[in-house]
């Protein structure tokens, strides 16, 4: 650390970074950001030289939701950043911790506009549309703050994207002194008062329901126990898949979107949520309002009572509140189990059942699965078994196409040989399909499973179901076989069943990438 005065403060940033447990960071070098370049190969950090700025964001998206870090992006002034806006919309809507570092212009021309390369009226500005923290530096101390504030950020408070624009002047700036790691706060304990309140009133219920949502993937052992004393059924959003075992006789899995769940919050008496916003893309009606009986814990205050009305709205961890409540709730006699019929499936949802039964028992249970607005995914979120925490991600509440691909690169990056498969289709491969090239640089054995309908699938349902003649909905698809051969990637495009079982095989012993091009037709194979 002494020779940190002598450093650029380009160069003190990565070793700050490394200094906060920062081991992968997502990027493109480019002329506007190469300072932030200088002092890499001297650390320990990781860099992922990514295909396209948008690729950067999803993966540090992957990677954080995967891992439970931070995931880190550089990037460059004008295009580099509004490039990665999309995935940073996607990290802001589903809460995940990413920071994005981008250069910016010289102070001194700054929202001049003098027709400088890469100039915008106000960078930082457009960040803000989509972050939780978004922050200027003018000085090498004001870079050592915004850092400082970010991870302050991820370690205390609902996870959501941060982002720091260093001018280029300043990059180039000698650092200083000061570039050490500070203490970072912890999440408010949960109020002792409102802790009894909640058992009271669980103990109390005849009809208790348990919510788990994106926010308690770390607190399913305890809220099993609370689930257990009280007999209580458990249902999961779509960001809590896997904080509690599918299997277990209890848990209901993702079924919010179904009328006659939303008619069980009517009927109970006590309804226990734990780190969920309760969005309108958890129930895919945005008239469904629980207004009674809710208990609620978060960390964020500002959902709190919107548009749900919590009887009790405890700020706090969900893990530490959820073992706090569970250590006085009374067992309760009776059969631990609870079922809901999803009814009789659809032509379209019965293929992708068999398609779906097959790539579950292929995968280990610990596979991270990074899925995709695709019809496919819609049907896993339902049916997709998931008994891990932190193995499914899906793109909920912005719900951007190509985000699997990427994420998938990012979320390997994180877990090392834990196995990482993507569930994507045609169309939203095609979003992204630049970063089949990264994937096979660094001999990752992605198991990439693609739906191929040679549609819109969705948008052409929709518009049937709507009474609109289905338009713009097909597409002229590349050979997708000969397209993974091009990235030096492994293919199969199975026939059947048992083929499919046989490809995903293979795929996970591979030492590159493998797209595995799935269809209709296989299931009558």
């Amino acid at each position: 650390m002494s020779k940190r005065a002598e450093l650029s403060t380009g160069e003190a940033l990565v070793g700050l970074l490394e200094a906060y447990g920062v081991d992968t960071i997502f990027g493109i070098p480019g002329v506007h950001n190469v300072e932030m370049y200088r002092a890499l190969p001297r650390s320990k950090i990781r860099h992922v030289l990514v295909r396209h700025e948008q690729g950067a964001g999803f993966m540090a998206d992957g990677y954080a939701r995967a891992t439970g870090k931070p995931g880190v992006c550089f990037t460059i002034t004008g295009p580099g950043l509004t490039n990665i806006l999309t995935p940073m919309g996607q990290a802001w809507s589903d809460s995940s911790n990413v920071l994005v570092i981008s250069s910016t212009l010289d102070i001194r021309d700054s929202s001049q506009g003098r027709g400088r390369l890469h100039e915008m009226i106000d960078q930082r500005g457009a960040a803000a549309a989509v972050t939780g923290l978004h922050m200027r530096a003018y000085t090498p101390k004001d870079v050592r703050d915004a850092v400082a504030r970010a991870f302050a950020h991820f370690s205390s408070q609902r996870p959501r994207p941060a982002y720091l624009e260093i001018p280029l002047d300043l990059l180039k700036e000698p650092a200083g002194s000061g570039w050490e790691p500070r203490g970072l706060p912890r999440i408010a304990s949960p109020s002792r008062s409102q802790i009894e309140e909640a058992i009271a009133k669980l103990n109390a219920a005849q009809k208790p329901l348990i919510i788990l949502g994106g926010g308690a993937l770390h607190a399913g052992a305890a809220a099993l126990a609370i689930a257990e004393r009280l007999k209580a059924p458990i249902l999961t959003t779509t960001a809590g898949k896997g904080a509690v075992p599918s299997g277990h006789p209890l848990c209901l899995g993702y079924v919010m979107g179904r009328a006659g769940v939303w008619q069980l919050f009517g009927e109970s008496d006590a309804i226990l949520c734990a780190g969920s916003e309760l969005s309108e893309t958890d129930f895919w009606n945005d008239d469904v309002v629980i207004d009674k009986n809710l208990i609620r814990i978060d960390i964020d205050p500002s959902v709190m009572s919107r548009p749900h009305s919590a009887d009790i709205a405890i700020l706090g961890d969900a893990r530490e509140s959820l073992e706090a409540i569970a250590q006085g709730i009374k067992e309760r006699s009776g059969e631990a189990r609870a079922s809901f019929d999803l009814g009789e499936p659809d032509a379209l949802r019965a293929i992708l059942a068999k398609v779906l039964g097959v790539i579950r028992e292929a995968l280990p249970a610990e596979t991270v699965i990074c899925s995709d607005m695709t019809q496919i995914a819609y049907a896993a979120n339902e049916i997709f078994p998931v008994s891990v925490p932190r193995t499914w991600i899906h793109p909920v509440g912005f719900g951007t196409l190509g985000f699997a691909l990427p994420a998938g690169i990012g979320a390997k990056f994180g877990v090392g040989t834990q196995p990482v498969a993507v569930m994507i289709g045609d169309y939203g491969l095609q979003y992204t399909l630049n970063e089949l090239g990264t994937a096979a640089e660094h001999e990752l054995p992605l198991v990439i499973l693609m739906w191929n309908n040679d549609a819109l699938g969705q948008i052409r349902d929709d518009m049937v179901m709507k009474g609109i003649q289905p338009n713009a909905v097909t597409l002229k698809n590349p050979d997708f076989q000969m397209l993974a051969k091009a990235y030096g990637c492994q293919s199969a495009k199975p026939g059947s069943l048992k083929a499919l079982a046989d490809a995903i095989g293979e795929a996970l012993k591979a030492k590159c990438p493998t797209l595995i091009e799935m269809t209709p037709r296989m299931v009558s194979g």
